[in-house]
């Protein structure tokens, strides 16, 4: 799950013929105005190549294959001072892929003349591309395509104020999300997903607990059992995750949560074949909350993170779970089952009840949860919601620094009135389209005990065909930059 990564050096130095000359693969990324093309080496060629092209130096990637020593292969762009995080990050992905059928070895990117913030940026996000490119997903094909990954990126024009590390953290931590989320659904039950899991927790030093189907009857958890009961295999359970950093003295203490649904057949309100295909991804926001822990634990961060990853199938069967069946949750809560095929919420409910009682300073779930996120953002963009309206803004800064676009939804009290049930304490959901991404974020409010600062992230941009910002994959394992900008830059547990 977890691949080597590439040597990545920053060296003094600028653009220069013998710079050039002596890589295969290089990428150059210029100011969009203010450099003169000809005066660049080799700038004649590229002049005259541009000029054929019609190419203006811009956010569009040009390509040129130099005649020179090392038969340079040299993709550019042209980059304005004040371009976003996303649109850097989609060019950076383009300006990768420009190299991709020459397999290379070794990538060489160069800032050249670009103001010192604006250098760290792109190669920041070129650096992250290229780690997202280098990453091969799982294949089962009988002649898989021979390997070739990236020995090493090197690093010209970007000085000091790069923190590699961390760009390094968050695609390891992206990577095995995304690997996770592409394993088909015979190879990632909730066993096999436990098991892998629990052999990664071996390496990391993480603490382990795995409340199993018996100890959630004994906790009461009847909203995570009444999704679990409808699987031929008692597998399903919630697998607990603790980083613990080296000072034992640190107080603050984050919660993860995802969503582990392994595979999603809608149980007795059974999907069609269009909507079933592709629903073994429905455990993503278990691999963002995984990959997300791994990237903090990768930083050697000085709080504790709590890793909770409720992990389920939602199957149809004799003993599936049906429209108005009552359940309990594990807070005492009774709960008026709608449609079996919200099932993400039953589950994710009495995971955040155990979550939060343990007191955590911050809670962040993970769920590939409604389609009416996605009615309302396309999957270009995630939904997010919080009970502490301070931090809208943060929650938008966050999306718009790391790339991982998300915008908040409110979450007005008011609107649970449409969860009122005459036999349950509240129902599950409603079998009307009216805003479900915003009564499932209330619903999962209900299960949350004592009210701790909490991030609800419906993963909207999951899957984005084509890929999304950096990354080239449909599967997108959105949220471990997001969450990563949220704590440490928008310091969400100060």
């Amino acid at each position: 799950m977890l691949a080597k990564t590439p040597k990545i050096t920053s060296k003094a130095g600028a653009l220069s013929k013998q710079l050039l000359d002596k890589h295969e693969n290089v990428i150059l990324l210029l100011p969009k105005k203010g450099v003169d093309v000809k005066s660049l080496p080799n700038g004649a060629e590229l002049a005259r190549r541009m000029g054929r092209e019609d190419y203006k130096l811009g956010a569009k990637t040009f390509v040129a294959d130099l005649a020179g020593p090392a038969g340079t292969r040299l993709a550019l762009a042209g980059i304005e001072s004040d371009i976003s995080t996303f649109e850097l990050l989609t060019l950076a992905r383009r300006l990768v892929a420009a190299h991709a059928d020459q397999r290379p070895k070794a990538i060489v990117i160069v800032c050249h003349r670009l103001e010192s913030r604006l250098a760290a940026r792109a190669a920041e996000a070129v650096l992250a591309a290229a780690l997202a490119a280098d990453f091969e997903l799982p294949t089962f094909k009988s002649k898989p395509n021979k390997r070739h990954p990236l020995a090493e990126i090197t690093l010209y024009g970007v000085g000091k104020s790069l923190d590699t590390a961390r760009t390094i953290a968050e695609a390891q931590g992206n990577n095995l999300a995304r690997y996770l989320t592409a394993l088909p659904p015979n190879e990632l039950t909730p066993g096999q997903y436990r098991r892998r899991v629990e052999k990664l927790a071996r390496q990391q030093g993480w603490q382990v607990e795995f409340i199993g189907i018996d100890k959630l009857r004994r906790l009461g958890a009847g909203a995570f059992l009444a999704v679990a009961q409808g699987s031929p295999e008692p597998d399903a359970g919630i697998l607990h995750l603790r980083y613990a950093p080296r000072r034992k003295t640190a107080k603050k203490s984050l919660a993860l949560v995802g969503k582990g649904i392994c595979f999603d057949t809608g149980g007795t309100n059974l999907k069609p074949a269009r909507y079933m295909h592709g629903m073994h991804e429905d455990m993503e926001g278990s691999a963002v909350a995984l990959g997300t822990l791994l990237a903090l634990t990768a930083l050697k961060a000085n709080f504790a993170v709590d890793c909770w990853l409720a992990l389920a199938q939602n199957h149809i069967g004799p003993k599936a779970y049906k429209q108005n069946d009552v359940v309990r949750a594990a807070n005492g809560k009774t709960i008026e089952v709608v449609h079996t095929d919200a099932e993400g919420r039953m589950v994710l409910a009495d995971t955040l009840y155990l979550a939060s009682k343990q007191k955590p300073i911050v809670i962040v779930d993970y769920a590939t949860l409604t389609g009416a996120c996605v009615a309302a953002l396309s999957t270009r963009m995630s939904g997010a919601f919080t009970n502490r309206a301070a931090w809208v803004a943060n929650i938008i800064k966050a999306g718009e620094e790391s790339g991982e676009r998300v915008w908040p939804f409110p979450i007005p009290d008011d609107f649970t009135k449409a969860l009122k049930s005459n036999v349950a304490d509240i129902k599950q959901c409603t079998l009307d389209s009216d805003a479900d991404h915003i009564l499932a974020a209330l619903f999962l409010k209900q299960f949350l005990e004592g009210d701790p600062a909490w991030v609800h992230v419906d993963l909207a941009a999951g899957n984005h065909k084509g890929g999304l910002a950096h990354i080239p994959s449909d599967v997108t394992g959105f949220g471990v930059r997001f969450t990563l900008d949220l704590l440490l830059n928008q310091k969400l547990l100060s």
